[in-house]
């Protein structure tokens, strides 16, 4: 067998992994769909699925308040709810299952979480680079953007400032990818023992089974906790962006 491909779109010169946008499509729609089922008939007095949606929308916001002044809460307390609602789903979604096909002597991976792919992660560590700045640039003007974010304590700080803007481009996109790949590409050779010794695979069961058990509880919390750093990095840059420094 061959090494894993990938199932390629083409999209006039550009070509697009398959899997990974079917995948996000999937991760939208499931958090659209979370979302409206638990806040359809909401009540004074919330409980079951709405206490769970105001749950997170208030963990959400408690991330906003410990990294921006309590004034940009309503600000940011959305897009911090929406990204880690969809970093939830998506980090996890590859642990479900894994769904393989065979294509031209190679595997062909049609199921695994979205954030296991470094263009994923890096595209939405560059969107967050990308807001931060321009918020910085809406609000103190191009001049006053410049000096608060890469001249502020010291002038001479600058050239490190600048590029440490492009090390927390890598750091926060590949932070993500790592640890979601590698959690997926264990599970995947834990369950390529069994798959790959026919007859035999019965055999492995016994050591197999509770391996990836406990393997797959310990990626998903992993997970949870890569959405959280995630979102609270996101709030960090902004703060440094859009709050004047002193």
């Amino acid at each position: 067998m061959g090494k894993e491909s990938q199932l390629i779109l083409p999209l006039g010169p550009i070509k697009i992994d398959g899997t990974v946008l079917m995948m996000t499509l999937l991760t939208v729609g499931i958090v659209f769909a979370l979302v409206y089922f638990a806040s359809r008939n909401l009540q004074l007095k919330p409980k079951g699925k709405q206490n769970v949606l105001e749950a997170v929308i208030d963990f959400a916001g408690g991330v906003v308040k410990s990294n921006l002044p309590s004034n940009e809460l309503k600000n940011f307390q959305l897009i911090t709810f929406s990204l880690f609602s969809f970093l939830l789903v998506a980090n996890n979604l590859g642990l479900v299952t894994k769904i393989m096909t065979v294509k031209n002597g190679a595997e062909l991976s049609l199921w695994k979480s979205p954030t296991a792919d470094p263009v994923v992660t890096l595209t939405l560590a560059l969107m967050v680079m990308l807001m931060a700045n321009f918020l910085g640039v809406r609000r103190f003007g191009l001049k006053g953007y410049l000096v608060n974010a890469f001249t502020k304590p010291m002038v001479a700080l600058a050239p490190m400032k600048v590029f440490e803007e492009f090390t927390n481009l890598l750091t926060l996109g590949l932070r993500l990818y790592g640890n979601i790949y590698a959690g997926e590409l264990l599970l995947s050779l834990l369950a390529g023992i069994v798959t790959s010794n026919g007859y035999k695979s019965f055999l492995f069961l016994p050591i197999v089974m509770p391996i990836e058990l406990i393997w797959t509880g310990f990626s998903v919390f992993i997970s949870c906790i890569q959405a959280f750093i995630f979102v609270t990095l996101m709030n960090v840059y902004l703060s440094h962006k859009i709050v004047a420094e002193h």
